[in-house]
């Protein structure tokens, strides 16, 4: 992997990851038209750099993670989706991702390479997107529950599939469970800590016990700009996207999915070759 293939996807990674229009579904297009090779390492690559989209969530709301003043800083007293109980939810919420994803995860990693899945997700995701606000309508900002937290948990675990969107799994089940666009949306970035977390501890694990310690040696420098880069686009994207969809809602983003599927399901039966080597 080329320092400049490592920025295009890490700005790819850091402009969809909190975005309900798949982050795992653009890098595998994305890695199409650069023309890569589907190696154990950019597997990897693809999931480890999600740890400088989490530090932007941290960043960005680092007085929601706050139990108690700090350092003259004080919690976020505006909302009640913060302090302690704030990690007990994201707790609950990963817990139906951790354990499917540790049965399924050679699965999943088949399904990594898979074109056509990740467009078919994407189509219907952008139907979903078009009638959700109709779906779950608005009625007021309201206390999340553990119940609730555990219910998004198994939304999340839709995901698994490449082309659906973490994002958007939990935002629509965030709205199913009563919250408002801007509660589902944040909780859906909160959740995106414990769970990506993890799977980035996974997959760099699997990759040093397959390639030993001499794969992070070999590629710290793309690594490194992979997690900068990833981690100052999401914290723009972040900011917009919590604007935008508390203003408009969800139909642009369906529009948008909807669009992105057909044309480069056009340009696969034209001919053009976005699968990876």
């Amino acid at each position: 992997m080329t320092i400049l293939q490592s920025l295009i996807l890490a700005i790819v990674e850091g402009l969809t990851e909190f975005l309900p229009v798949s982050s795992t579904g653009h890098m595998i297009l994305t890695e199409g038209i650069l023309g890569m090779q589907s190696t154990p390492y950019l597997k990897a690559f693809t999931v480890m750099i999600q740890f400088g989209a989490i530090l932007s969530v941290l960043v960005y709301y680092f007085r929601r993670f706050l139990p108690f003043p700090m350092f003259g800083l004080k919690p976020d007293s505006s909302t009640s989706l913060g302090g302690w109980s704030l990690y007990g939810l994201m707790v609950l919420g990963c817990i139906p991702a951790a354990v499917l994803g540790l049965l399924l995860n050679d699965y999943i990693d088949t399904l990594l390479g898979s074109t056509w899945v990740v467009l078919v997700m994407l189509f219907l995701g952008g139907i979903l997107m078009l009638y959700i606000d109709r779906l779950f309508p608005e009625h007021g900002e309201r206390q999340l529950k553990p119940k609730n937290a555990l219910i998004i948990g198994l939304f999340q675990c839709l995901a698994m599939i490449p082309g659906v969107s973490r994002s958007m799994a939990t935002i629509v089940g965030g709205m199913q469970q009563g919250l408002t666009r801007r509660q589902a949306a944040e909780f859906s970035f909160f959740l995106a800590i414990p769970t990506m977390a993890g799977a980035t501890l996974l997959k760099g694990y699997k990759l040093y016990k397959e390639l030993g310690v001499e794969v992070f040696r070999d590629n710290w420098d793309t690594l490194l700009v992979g997690n900068v880069v990833a981690f100052l686009v999401a914290l723009l994207a972040i900011k917009f996207f919590i604007g935008f969809v508390s203003k408009y809602g969800f139909r642009f983003f369906g529009y948008y999915r909807i669009a992105l599927a057909l044309i480069v399901a056009l340009a696969l039966l034209l001919g053009a070759d976005l699968s990876l080597s």
